[in-house]
């Protein structure tokens, strides 16, 4: 499979957020995606259901929809019918996690669990079988433009290594720090999936950045 792109409208202009949808939209991207985060889990708070609903109605492209909030079962059918295609949950946040995921999937999603940088991919051993992705934290999650962790490339290569020996098809995708100068390292890595927001949306042509990182190889 071709990698995809991602890129994260945290990084958009949301004082002309229909301009960077548009743009998006035009794009060689292939999904758009959404950090929501409520201020307990991470230490920010971005946005909720209203600006997901007005996001869903001008894209074109399916919703990435990352969850970065305490007791995500609470809203789960929401986010659904606010217009999430790909619905991830942070790991560290779920209880039960397999049956978090279980319920994604019978709501007509795409199931997505993700890492932060300091849990080791060998927590999800049990959980894969049911997991359509794994999203891996290249950075803390909360805040954007933040450096990529150098460590996350052993990471994604055993995480890699652990979908391939099950034979999964499960997808990998990362989160954080992610450029036209690693973005290559990573997919060979064995990343499937690359989210990238202040290398796409600070750029002198975000489209052409796009364009760049979805012609890596």
């Amino acid at each position: 499979m071709d990698h995809l792109v991602s890129p994260s409208l945290l990084a958009a202009d949301f004082g002309n957020l229909g301009k960077d949808i548009k743009m998006v939209n035009n794009s060689a991207a292939d999904w758009l995606h959404l950090d929501i985060m409520d201020g307990v889990f991470v230490p920010n708070i971005s946005f909720g259901f209203p600006v997901l609903e007005f996001v869903r109605k001008l894209s074109e492209k399916p919703l990435d929809v990352h969850l970065m909030i305490i007791d995500p079962d609470r809203y789960l059918s929401r986010f659904r019918d606010a217009g999430a295609s790909i619905l991830t949950v942070q790991y560290e946040a779920c209880n039960h996690l397999q049956r978090t995921v279980t319920e994604i999937k019978e709501l007509g999603m795409k199931a997505g669990v993700a890492l932060n940088p300091h849990t080791p991919v060998t927590h999800l051993k049990n959980t894969l079988p049911y997991i359509d992705m794994v999203l891996i934290m290249t950075v803390n999650p909360g805040f954007g433009g933040q450096k990529f962790i150098a460590e996350s490339y052993n990471k994604i290569l055993e995480m890699r290594d652990m979908i391939d020996t099950g034979g999964y098809e499960t997808l990998i995708e990362v989160d954080g720090g992610i450029d036209t100068g690693n973005a290559a390292k990573l997919i060979k890595s064995g990343v499937n999936v690359l989210v990238a927001g202040n290398s796409v949306f600070s750029s002198a042509n975000p489209s052409d950045t796009i364009l760049r990182l979805k012609n890596l190889t």
